[in-house]
């Protein structure tokens, strides 16, 4: 069940993200990457990562499609009659040769969800560690919640200043009347 889950998951996200690039028009792209991004909240959920999956959800379907739908609502749409792009057959070999080679060397790799071959039991003390000492020393009850923002604080933070950063730009690009 669980596998039949995660392929349907995967299947809805690479189809989504297929359509998103092939879409000629920039509001049926916006609409169709905001699902991909509910897709792949959907799937960090079931993969047990939910401040993952919540955190793709609020970033990626919910502002990142608000300031794209703000950027298209002040820029002047383009008229055509194609409603998908012409697909350019060298770069989707290109691009079907990179994900063949994904899949059959890197993905086989991987250990499997839970397994102890996994990297993070690679040193059990550390894990253990977080583990056993997350809450007295931040406070934070979640473990994954504290090491992002207790024990990794300063990338964290650096993300949020990226962020800010590209919210920055884009409240400046919308402060034009139109592009040239």
């Amino acid at each position: 069940m669980s596998d039949l889950v995660v392929a349907t998951l995967v299947a809805f996200v690479l189809l989504t993200a297929l359509t998103t690039a092939l879409f000629r028009d920039v509001l049926s792209a916006i609409i169709v990457f905001a699902a991909y991004s509910l897709g792949m909240a959907l799937l960090y959920t079931y993969l047990l990562a939910p401040d993952v999956g919540l955190t793709e959800a609020a970033i990626g379907a919910g502002v990142t499609t608000i300031l794209l739908l703000l950027t298209i609502a002040k820029t002047v749409r383009p008229s055509t009659d194609a409603l998908f792009e012409r697909i350019d057959v060298p770069a989707l070999v290109v691009v079907g040769a990179f994900a063949l080679v994904l899949g059959v060397l890197a993905l086989p790799e991987m250990p499997a969800i839970g397994s102890e071959q996994a990297p993070v039991w690679a040193n059990p003390d550390v894990t253990q560690y977080y583990l056993e000492n997350t809450y007295d020393e931040t406070g934070v009850t979640n473990t994954v919640a504290a090491v992002l923002a207790a024990y990794r604080g300063f990338d964290t933070f650096g993300e949020a200043v990226v962020v800010f950063g590209a919210a920055v730009a884009v409240m400046v690009v919308l402060h034009r009347e139109a592009f040239t």
